[in-house]
Protein backbone atom coordinates (compact mmCIF):
# COMPACT_ATOMS: atom_id res chain seq x y z
CA UNK A 1 0.00 0.00 0.00
CA UNK A 2 2.94 2.18 0.84
CA UNK A 3 4.54 1.71 -2.76
CA UNK A 4 1.34 2.40 -4.27
CA UNK A 5 1.30 5.80 -2.46
CA UNK A 6 4.75 5.91 -3.15
CA UNK A 7 3.81 5.79 -6.77
CA UNK A 8 0.69 8.14 -6.60
CA UNK A 9 2.53 10.86 -4.99
CA UNK A 10 5.07 10.74 -7.94
CA UNK A 11 2.58 10.54 -10.08
CA UNK A 12 0.54 13.87 -8.48
CA UNK A 13 4.00 15.54 -8.52
CA UNK A 14 4.64 15.06 -12.53
CA UNK A 15 1.04 15.81 -13.70
CA UNK A 16 1.12 19.23 -11.46
CA UNK A 17 4.54 20.19 -13.00
CA UNK A 18 3.16 19.63 -16.55
CA UNK A 19 0.47 21.27 -15.96
CA UNK A 20 2.29 24.44 -14.57
CA UNK A 21 4.72 24.39 -17.70
CA UNK A 22 2.21 25.85 -19.95
CA UNK A 23 0.36 28.16 -18.01
CA UNK A 24 0.41 31.69 -18.48
CA UNK A 25 1.73 33.60 -16.14
CA UNK A 26 -0.90 34.68 -12.78
CA UNK A 27 -3.48 36.98 -13.52
CA UNK A 28 -7.23 37.85 -12.96
CA UNK A 29 -9.30 36.80 -15.87
CA UNK A 30 -10.03 39.02 -18.63
CA UNK A 31 -13.63 39.86 -18.25
CA UNK A 32 -14.14 39.01 -21.96
CA UNK A 33 -13.51 35.21 -21.09
CA UNK A 34 -16.44 35.73 -18.50
CA UNK A 35 -18.95 37.10 -21.16
CA UNK A 36 -17.77 35.20 -24.10
CA UNK A 37 -17.18 31.37 -22.64
CA UNK A 38 -19.14 28.97 -20.47
CA UNK A 39 -17.94 28.78 -16.75
CA UNK A 40 -16.63 25.11 -18.18
CA UNK A 41 -15.14 26.52 -21.07
CA UNK A 42 -13.36 29.27 -18.85
CA UNK A 43 -12.06 26.53 -16.49
CA UNK A 44 -10.70 24.31 -19.03
CA UNK A 45 -9.07 27.15 -20.96
CA UNK A 46 -7.79 28.22 -17.45
CA UNK A 47 -5.83 24.22 -17.52
CA UNK A 48 -5.04 23.92 -20.59
CA UNK A 49 -2.62 27.51 -20.23
CA UNK A 50 -5.06 29.90 -22.79
CA UNK A 51 -6.12 31.78 -19.32
CA UNK A 52 -3.90 32.94 -16.49
CA UNK A 53 -4.05 30.96 -13.34
CA UNK A 54 -5.09 33.07 -10.21
CA UNK A 55 -2.59 35.11 -8.70
CA UNK A 56 -3.61 33.08 -5.19
CA UNK A 57 -2.59 29.81 -6.90
CA UNK A 58 1.34 31.10 -7.40
CA UNK A 59 1.12 32.45 -3.66
CA UNK A 60 -0.35 29.27 -1.74
CA UNK A 61 1.46 26.99 -4.26
CA UNK A 62 -1.51 24.96 -6.03
CA UNK A 63 -2.80 24.17 -9.38
CA UNK A 64 -5.90 22.82 -11.39
CA UNK A 65 -5.72 19.43 -12.30
CA UNK A 66 -8.72 17.99 -13.44
CA UNK A 67 -12.18 19.72 -14.42
CA UNK A 68 -15.90 18.10 -15.38
CA UNK A 69 -19.15 20.09 -15.26
CA UNK A 70 -19.59 19.94 -11.96
CA UNK A 71 -16.29 19.06 -10.84
CA UNK A 72 -13.14 20.42 -10.19
CA UNK A 73 -10.08 19.06 -8.58
CA UNK A 74 -7.16 21.93 -7.30
CA UNK A 75 -3.44 20.02 -6.43
CA UNK A 76 -1.00 21.42 -3.70
CA UNK A 77 2.15 20.65 -1.71
CA UNK A 78 1.87 21.59 1.91
CA UNK A 79 5.12 23.23 2.81
CA UNK A 80 6.98 25.21 5.75
CA UNK A 81 5.67 28.65 4.34
CA UNK A 82 2.20 27.18 5.32
CA UNK A 83 2.68 26.80 8.69
CA UNK A 84 0.67 28.16 11.23
CA UNK A 85 3.07 29.45 14.88
CA UNK A 86 2.46 25.07 16.17
CA UNK A 87 4.23 24.06 13.06
CA UNK A 88 1.48 22.17 11.35
CA UNK A 89 -0.04 23.54 8.13
CA UNK A 90 -2.47 26.45 8.80
CA UNK A 91 -5.90 26.28 8.18
CA UNK A 92 -5.98 29.30 5.72
CA UNK A 93 -4.35 27.13 3.26
CA UNK A 94 -6.55 23.97 3.69
CA UNK A 95 -10.15 26.34 3.31
CA UNK A 96 -8.82 28.17 0.18
CA UNK A 97 -8.09 24.93 -1.63
CA UNK A 98 -11.83 23.93 -0.38
CA UNK A 99 -12.89 27.04 -1.30
CA UNK A 100 -10.91 27.12 -5.04
CA UNK A 101 -12.42 23.79 -6.02
CA UNK A 102 -15.96 23.94 -4.32
CA UNK A 103 -16.88 27.70 -5.76
CA UNK A 104 -15.28 26.57 -9.49
CA UNK A 105 -17.26 23.50 -9.65
CA UNK A 106 -20.05 25.73 -9.87
CA UNK A 107 -18.90 28.08 -11.79
CA UNK A 108 -18.51 24.72 -14.54
CA UNK A 109 -22.21 24.81 -14.93
CA UNK A 110 -22.70 28.63 -15.51
CA UNK A 111 -23.57 29.97 -18.56
CA UNK A 112 -21.51 32.42 -20.96
CA UNK A 113 -22.08 36.12 -18.81
CA UNK A 114 -22.51 34.63 -14.90
CA UNK A 115 -20.29 35.03 -12.78
CA UNK A 116 -20.27 34.23 -8.92
CA UNK A 117 -19.10 34.55 -5.40
CA UNK A 118 -18.53 32.77 -2.38
CA UNK A 119 -21.35 33.42 0.34
CA UNK A 120 -20.20 30.87 2.57
CA UNK A 121 -17.76 27.92 3.59
CA UNK A 122 -17.88 25.91 6.07
CA UNK A 123 -14.50 23.36 6.59
CA UNK A 124 -14.32 20.75 9.25
CA UNK A 125 -10.70 19.92 10.02
CA UNK A 126 -10.54 16.27 10.40
CA UNK A 127 -6.53 15.86 11.01
CA UNK A 128 -3.60 17.73 11.37
CA UNK A 129 -1.29 18.56 8.60
CA UNK A 130 2.41 18.92 8.27
CA UNK A 131 4.65 19.28 5.41
CA UNK A 132 5.42 15.60 5.19
CA UNK A 133 1.95 14.85 3.87
CA UNK A 134 3.43 15.48 0.12
CA UNK A 135 0.98 16.54 -2.28
CA UNK A 136 -2.90 16.87 -1.57
CA UNK A 137 -6.15 17.43 -3.65
CA UNK A 138 -8.62 19.03 -3.09
CA UNK A 139 -11.68 17.78 -5.24
CA UNK A 140 -15.24 19.42 -5.45
CA UNK A 141 -18.53 18.24 -6.43
CA UNK A 142 -21.85 20.77 -7.45
CA UNK A 143 -24.76 19.64 -5.20
CA UNK A 144 -26.95 22.20 -6.78
CA UNK A 145 -26.78 25.00 -9.08
CA UNK A 146 -29.94 27.57 -9.80
CA UNK A 147 -30.65 31.08 -11.22
CA UNK A 148 -28.91 32.49 -8.56
CA UNK A 149 -27.22 29.74 -5.86
CA UNK A 150 -24.94 27.27 -6.13
CA UNK A 151 -24.25 24.74 -3.74
CA UNK A 152 -20.81 22.29 -3.41
CA UNK A 153 -18.94 20.06 -1.30
CA UNK A 154 -15.49 19.18 -0.88
CA UNK A 155 -12.82 17.24 0.06
CA UNK A 156 -9.07 17.55 0.46
CA UNK A 157 -7.05 13.98 0.79
CA UNK A 158 -3.57 12.81 0.28
CA UNK A 159 -2.72 9.93 -2.26
CA UNK A 160 -3.27 7.48 0.42
CA UNK A 161 -6.58 8.71 -0.14
CA UNK A 162 -6.72 10.34 4.02
CA UNK A 163 -9.10 12.57 4.31
CA UNK A 164 -7.61 15.76 6.20
CA UNK A 165 -10.82 18.00 5.20
CA UNK A 166 -14.09 18.34 4.18
CA UNK A 167 -16.28 21.86 3.56
CA UNK A 168 -19.09 22.77 1.53
CA UNK A 169 -20.19 26.31 0.17
CA UNK A 170 -23.13 28.26 -1.03
CA UNK A 171 -22.30 30.76 -3.52
CA UNK A 172 -23.99 33.60 -5.14
CA UNK A 173 -24.24 33.39 -9.12
CA UNK A 174 -24.91 36.61 -10.82
CA UNK A 175 -24.30 38.69 -14.47
CA UNK A 176 -20.96 39.06 -14.76
CA UNK A 177 -21.41 42.94 -15.74
CA UNK A 178 -22.43 43.45 -12.12
CA UNK A 179 -18.20 43.35 -10.94
CA UNK A 180 -17.09 46.59 -11.14
CA UNK A 181 -12.93 46.39 -11.13
CA UNK A 182 -11.16 49.09 -11.29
Amino acid sequence: MEQDTDVLQKEWLEAAQSLRGRSMPPDVLPIEALREFSGLDVIRKMMRGELPPPPIAQTLDFALVEVDKGRVVFQGHPTRTHFNPIGTIHGGWQATLLDSCMACAVQTQLEAGQAFTSLEIKVNFLRAMTDKVGPVRAEGKVIQVGRQIGIAEGSLYDAAGKLYAHGTTTCLIFDHEQLRRT
